[in-house]
């Protein structure tokens, strides 16, 4: 058994951390004694590291099971920023001629390989399940455990296979790991994987760091998003908004007002987007203003603020948007403009979709309305929609939080909604019980006769707007439950009947009074740095001039807050830059030496006198993106037939996979090309792109045209750029 100290020091050894996250520790102690293992974690919440450390540590080759090669190929490069040998890390997939697949399984034989990705699609293989019986197998991680669920959001038949596989390979310990939260997901998983007796880690969706700002959407709100930009000048952002057309207006408007900013959407070209959202990696732009196409595949770690123009379809969304602020565990601050045309609108976009659609789709757009109108915290409201509780009443990190705001008596008013809602059998939503309150005389009322029920119109000297916040504080409060999957009904709760029975004071919070006119800006950091910010200015330079050179965003080499630590504790040699939070051993030795002699440099120059101490932080990484393209062309589906099955042209199919190459997933289409280009031509247009100083296809075009037609242009610079740059 691994002790809790070796646990530790692995961690520090292998990652550069002091500290585990959450229930990390708990979740891998699980698994290392040998225990199937359940982990519900929000993306980034440090999922990976739960199975990446036991893999370390124990004997044997650990099975990840995952979705996407993009998502192998991240986790991958990760795990050999983090070790000297890259032989520690390999993925078994599709994209990997036979050379390749033969290096990573002498690899394996030889015990050099700790953790080997692999698709569904790979594993149920006979060559490879024949080899994995000769293998020995530390335990399978499933990641992305969701997509084994019809009831999950990205359902893949090809996950069902998995529990018959490894019995065929060989029975050891399996850990599952998602981020989706419904408990009919939940023991969907658990039961296809045949984890009867199974440790469950639910961890909070509480991310502590993220400020939550929602203002009202006034004619002001471009001039309003400027002005927050300019006072976080030099940080990275992303701006969500709901239409294509706006994403351009206000990147246009952004770049005249000297902020660097580009679009990003899906109606560009797959070079455009993917040069922008290089651009907005690389640090050449501070700002993304984007459709939600636009964060699937990004890992940086550093955006320090997500701007929402436009409220989104549900909570859901919101919450994974703004969760894309922060993840290096620094300032992240989220700030949503609301207008509740801005929701009629998308209520009605939903007009002739099925009735049962429309009305969840209704109800999902309520429970961002009541989120947006809100006067209680934002964390609480957020957290209690994902079914988990904020025991304080004031978290310290929104704008309702830091705004004293009146409250009210309303014990008698919480007893009137409790026996209306019970007088009309806890069938309706919380517009009608509301309506019924006021007694007013809608079409709904008079067919149901809820005019004749003993509470109608109790609530007469009282507005929709008050109403609305006493029953949203209740159910927050627990006195009420809200039935989603049935429009949103509302039941009462156990707490709610024991007050009806025996009521005790009860206060609320009315709702904000949004002043269009109001300048004021709520200003909240989740980050301090006290580092010397001259000798933290040299390091970020020469972050910035080694990644250009290695051809890598600046946070690969050093994360901002490593850059900040290095900055406080001034380390001279490499064995103390790997004690650097989130260096560790493997980045010290792969990037370090340029950083120690600077450092050492300036160290002499100034005559400091050194400090020891020195900060955590962690990294976060998840990709999932063009899913069915890399699953077909994985299958080697004819182009030809892919495009117009995807409801795409050929050239628009073609911007897709360029986009999935440029993003830095290696993909094979050999199979297509060899059938309709000759090799020795494949060759010479292979070779103009080998020696080709620009990147300008009209450059190409000019040189290559007529001879080869731009589709086969640009097949093979796919090639080219699949093997050359991934």
């Amino acid at each position: 058994m691994i002790s809790r100290q070796t646990l530790y020091d692995a961690l520090k050894r292998f990652f550069g951390f002091d500290n585990f996250k959450g229930n990390q520790e708990a979740i891998m102690t699980n698994l290392l004694a040998g225990n199937d293992t359940f982990v519900l974690m929000p993306t980034g919440g440090g999922k990976s590291l739960c199975y990446q450390l036991p893999a370390l540590l124990m004997d044997g080759t650990a099975i990840i099971v995952s979705p996407l090669i993009a998502l192998m190929k991240n986790q991958v490069d990760a795990m050999r920023n983090f070790s000297e040998n890259d032989s520690i890390a390999h993925f078994l997939n599709s994209s990997l001629n036979r050379a390749a697949i033969d290096q990573v399984k002498d690899d394996i034989a030889s015990g050099h390989t700790k953790l080997l990705y692999v698709a569904p699609e790979s594993l149920t293989k006979e060559e490879n399940i024949e080899f994995l019986k000769t293998v020995k197998i530390s335990f399978y991680a499933i990641d992305e455990a969701h997509c084994i669920s019809e009831w999950g959001h990205d359902f893949r038949p090809e996950y069902r296979r998995i529990r018959p596989i490894i019995n065929e390979i060989g029975s050891r310990p399996v850990i599952a790991l998602t981020a989706t939260a419904t408990p009919k997901v939940q023991h969907d998983i658990q039961k296809n994987l045949g984890m009867s007796d199974v440790a469950v880690f639910k961890s909070s969706f509480n991310r502590q760091n993220l400020f939550y700002e929602v203002r009202p959407k006034t004619k002001n709100i471009d001039r309003d998003i400027i002005k927050f930009i300019k006072q976080h000048e030099g940080k990275s952002g992303i701006i969500y908004c709901l239409a294509r057309k706006k994403v351009e207006e206000l990147a246009e408007l952004l770049v005249v007002n000297n902020i660097r900013a580009l679009p990003y959407h899906a109606g560009l070209d797959g070079a455009t987007r993917s040069a922008n959202q290089d651009a907005f990696l690389l640090e050449k732009v501070d700002v993304i203003v984007a459709t939600i196409a636009f964060g699937m595949g990004i890992d940086k770690p550093d955006v320090r603020y997500v701007i929402h123009y436009d409220m989104p379809k549900s909570l859901e969304g919101y919450y994974q948007e703004t969760g894309r602020a922060g993840r290096d565990g620094g300032e992240g601050h989220c700030l949503a403009f609301y207008s509740y045309k801005d929701l009629q609108k998308m209520e009605k976009f939903m007009q002739g979709k099925p009735v049962n659609e429309q009305e969840i789709g209704k109800q999902l757009l309520v429970e961002t309305a009541s989120y947006a109108e809100s006067s209680v915290c934002r964390r609480k409201t957020l957290l209690h929609y994902f079914g988990e509780d904020f025991e304080s009443e004031n978290c310290g990190n929104c704008d309702n939080c830091l705004v004293t705001r009146k409250t009210v008596d309303a014990t008698d008013d919480l007893l009137d909604a409790l026996e209306t809602v019970s007088a009309l059998n806890e069938r309706f939503k919380a517009d009608h019980v509301i309506d019924v309150m006021l007694g007013k005389n809608t079409n709904e009322i008079k067919a149901y006769k809820h005019d004749q029920v003993e509470t109608y119109g109790c609530s007469r000297d009282k507005d929709h707007r008050y109403l609305n916040a006493l029953i949203r504080q209740a159910t927050l409060a627990g006195y009420f439950e809200r039935d989603l999957e049935n429009y949103g009904h509302l039941h009462i709760s156990a707490e709610g009947r024991k007050f009806m029975k025996k009521p005790s004071s009860f206060s609320i919070v009315e709702d904000i009074e949004y002043n269009d006119d109001d300048d004021n800006i709520i200003m909240k950091s989740g980050a301090n740095c006290s580092a010397d910010p001259e000798l933290y200015a040299i390091l970020d330079s020469l972050r910035r001039k080694m990644a250009h050179k290695l051809n890598l965003p600046p946070y690969v080499i050093f994360q901002e807050p490593s850059l900040e630590a290095m900055a406080i504790s001034y380390p001279i040699t490499i064995e103390e830059l790997q004690n650097i939070s989130g260096v560790g051993a493997g980045k010290a030795k792969r990037y370090g030496d340029e950083f120690v002699k600077v450092i050492k440099a300036y160290v002499d120059e100034k005559e400091i006198i050194r400090p020891e101490d020195m900060r955590v932080r962690s990294v976060a990484n998840k990709s999932k993106l063009k899913i069915s393209i890399i699953q077909a062309i994985d299958r080697k589906i004819d182009l030809n037939e892919l495009a117009p099955s995807l409801n795409l042209e050929f050239s628009q199919l073609i911007d897709e996979i360029e986009a999935i190459v440029n993003a830095g997933t290696k993909i094979n289409i050999n199979y297509y090309l060899n059938e309709i280009i000759d090799p020795e031509d494949q060759e010479e247009i292979f070779d103009f792109f080998r020696e080709c100083e620009s990147d300008n296809l009209a450059e190409a075009y000019n040189e290559l045209c007529p001879a080869y037609s731009e589709d086969e242009v640009r097949l093979v610079r796919i090639k080219f750029l699949s093997e050359m740059g991934n």
